[in-house]
């Protein structure tokens, strides 16, 4: 008798196509043309404008030569420019890559170099940063200046994003991506060692992450989502796709700030956020000045360090629900969320931070996360005690490292994506971390390779090694401290090292500490990095 699988029954054009998250804008588009998309300031825009203009800038693109397999980046803070992005650049067959706004130009010129950058968007605010990375460049690429109220425009822009809209169609036609595989983003992570390294996103990926984004937040129609996470951060941990897959409002916020974030949750009636935990304590610290008036019901997601008690007393002081999520660069951002029960509600807030202190289960669309011995790959016992590192596997999972194959392979070894950290699992199978890739500090939610400022140090003349680790931080989380020993002879200030790691490195990557004298090391002369993060209290920092 034959089988179902033998009577052919094959894919074809009426019930298989890829997916993309580029569908979110045509339904919100088409479903909900009159409601309000995205407000910038005083200024706001409907979906139905909001597509038009995405389609302008995808067929402006598309005539300009750019199309499958280039590469556009952008460099803008969270304005409308950047949302916009997220759909007009994939629709043109290109690839979005999204620069972080923070680094020098050193940096910003290896990344356009490595992706191949052939545009770059560039809002004025940083055009200072971007011409100078340009500059660096071997080849000419295509500067957009993207306007901005009170900065110069950046000398050698071709010409400025409005006008570029305005050499395109807003009926241009988009036919989906040729493959759901096709790559839609590409995102650089500093890594551990050597140069940073280029994340490859999929549409399906990002499809798949936007839908799990508001299964997790049970995020309902039309939500009002606050841009308070960078977009260039994992593309805003997918949540431009999220908020469009819902036909919600995109608030759009230039810098952090506490009081134009009490402002904007007040005025706009902002349901859901997102940061790390630099943003939520900021708030905390701000709101007797400026939480008053709020009285509705606020989203608040967190990832990174845990959050302690106080911060989530804290928050539900101010009527802010907090949900804790963990993922990496290679995992679109959060993958795995620390699931609240009912029940738990009923808990004292030390028992409630205990619980929401584990990074949790998978994501509803990731196939799974887990704790696995690195050498054997097998499981841990579910026992809460045993280490191993932790894994992920599933569609939520980065192509992998662009130009990288090495390093796609061993990220990859056994069938599973490894993190780096290491952690144990629960008997109630919740994930948590109690040790972090050891030469990766998280400082306000960015990464900073240990290995990279150890780099710039020794370059310092009055320096013979150093050794950098993370050290808790109140306000940071983590912030990075050098342990210095000094040529003989030679003499070297705080003060002095600081200034001289602000010419090189971006400020957030600059030690806010530095220790003079020998370095513990191993009989062959390996520097102990263990007992320098146990004077320093890193070690119980993360275990909290």
């Amino acid at each position: 008798m034959k089988t179902i699988y033998e009577l052919g029954l094959d894919k074809n054009a009426a019930n298989h196509v890829p997916l993309s998250p580029m569908t979110f804008l045509a339904r919100a588009a088409a479903v909900h043309p009159e409601r309000v998309a995205i407000v910038e300031g005083s200024r706001s825009q409907t979906w139905r404008e909001t597509d038009q203009r995405c389609r302008r800038l995808a067929s402006a693109l598309r005539a300009r030569g750019i199309g499958r397999g280039d590469t556009v980046a952008a460099l803008m803070p969270n304005v409308s420019a950047m949302v916009e992005a997220h759909f007009g650049v994939p629709m043109s067959g290109a690839v979005l890559n999204a620069l972080n706004t923070r680094l020098d130009a050193a940096t910003v010129a290896f990344m356009l170099a490595h992706g191949e950058a052939d545009v770059l968007l560039v809002d004025r605010e940083l055009a200072p940063v971007a011409m100078a990375a340009v500059d660096r460049l071997e080849r000419e690429i295509l500067v957009i200046d993207v306007e901005a109220e009170g900065f110069d425009a950046p000398a050698g822009a071709a010409l400025t994003y409005e006008a570029l809209l305005a050499e395109g169609d807003p009926t241009f036609v988009y036919e989906g991506p040729e493959d759901e595989w096709d790559a839609i983003c590409l995102n650089y992570t500093s890594g551990t060692t050597g140069d940073p390294k280029g994340v490859v996103y999929h549409h399906r990926g990002a499809f798949m992450n936007a839908v799990s984004n508001a299964l997790e937040w049970d995020m309902p129609k039309h939500p009002v989502y606050l841009w308070t996470l960078p977009l260039f951060h994992c593309n805003g941990w997918c949540f431009a796709w999220t908020v469009a897959a819902r036909a919600g409002v995109n608030i759009c916020l230039r810098k952090i700030d506490p009081a134009a974030i009490f402002a904007a949750i007040r005025d706009h009636r902002v349901t859901h956020y997102c940061g790390a935990p630099i943003v939520h304590s900021m708030l905390i610290d701000a709101a007797p000045e400026h939480g008053q008036g709020i009285d509705h019901a606020v989203q608040a997601m967190v990832a990174g360090a845990a959050p302690p008690a106080a911060m989530i007393e804290a928050m539900e002081g101010l009527g802010f629900d907090l949900t804790h999520v963990y993922g990496l660069t290679e995992t679109y951002g959060p993958a795995a969320v620390c699931e609240k029960h009912e029940d738990w509600t009923e808990l004292p807030v030390e028992d409630r931070a205990r619980l929401n202190a584990k990074q949790g289960v998978r994501y509803h669309l990731q196939e799974a996360i887990t704790v696995l011995d690195p050498a054997t790959m097998e499981p841990v016992p579910a026992d809460g005690e045993t280490v191993g590192e932790v894994m992920f596997r599933g569609n939520i999972t980065m192509k992998g490292y662009l130009k990288n194959p090495s390093a796609t392979q061993a990220a990859f070894a056994g069938g599973w994506f490894h993190t780096g950290d290491l952690g144990v699992l629960g008997p109630d199978g919740y994930v948590k971390i109690k040790d972090r890739s050891k030469d990766i500090i998280i400082s306000g939610g960015e990464n900073i390779s240990s290995l990279e400022v150890e780099d710039v140090l020794h370059r310092h003349p009055a320096v013979s090694a150093v050794a950098v680790v993370a050290q808790p931080d109140d306000k940071w989380g983590e912030t990075p401290c050098a342990f210095i020993e000094l040529r003989p002879g030679a003499e070297a200030t705080p003060e002095a090292l600081t200034a001289f790691c602000k010419e090189r490195l971006a400020g957030f990557k600059v030690p806010r500490n530095f220790v003079f004298g020998a370095l513990p090391r191993t009989s062959t002369g390996k520097v102990q990095k263990y007992e320098l993060r146990d004077r320093v209290g890193s070690a119980s920092a993360i275990d909290e």
